[in-house]
């Protein structure tokens, strides 16, 4: 359904989600008028779902991220929908994949350090319905976008 302009314009957009009207249609070959109507119907059609702005953690005091496998006790809906209620109310979790495997979701959080980790996890992750968490704290990160590829 995406024409190439389309698609330079969704490109242009992850690399720059201030970039001005005037300067989006010139990047694209387009009118300011034609251009503001595409990005007007991306917008419709559900392509972008909003802009934010990326924060500096270690300036905000939340360098140490951490991903933690859960394992809940028992996986009926009951305690799935418990768990994803949960865990949309707790601001150090970033995102929270339900997976298929050898366990039932995946955390990516952002804490200040390994003792408010411990807090945190104690406190707000371990709740009842989780049976068990392994947790990988990261060391480096290699590569941390939000661009998705458009082909």
């Amino acid at each position: 359904m995406l024409d190439k302009i389309s698609k330079k314009i969704l490109a242009e957009l992850q690399s720059d989600g201030r970039i001005s009207n005037v300067e989006l249609a010139a990047r694209v070959n387009l009118s300011p008028a034609a251009c503001l109507e595409r990005v007007r119907k991306l917008h419709e059609a559900g392509y972008i779902m909003g802009y934010t702005a990326q924060l500096n953690p270690q300036l905000l005091d939340v360098s140490l991220l951490v991903f933690i496998e859960v394992v809940l006790d028992r996986t009926t809906p009951e305690v799935f929908d418990a768990f994803k209620q949960s865990v949309q109310l707790i601001p150090e979790v970033l995102e929270c994949h339900m997976v298929a495997g050898g366990f039932d979701y995946l955390v990516k959080a952002r804490v200040k350090d390994m003792a408010a980790y411990r807090e945190f996890l104690g406190k707000t992750l371990l709740q009842k319905g989780v049976r068990e968490t392994h947790t990988y704290a990261v060391m480096e990160e290699v590569k941390n976008t939000t661009k998705l590829p458009i082909k």
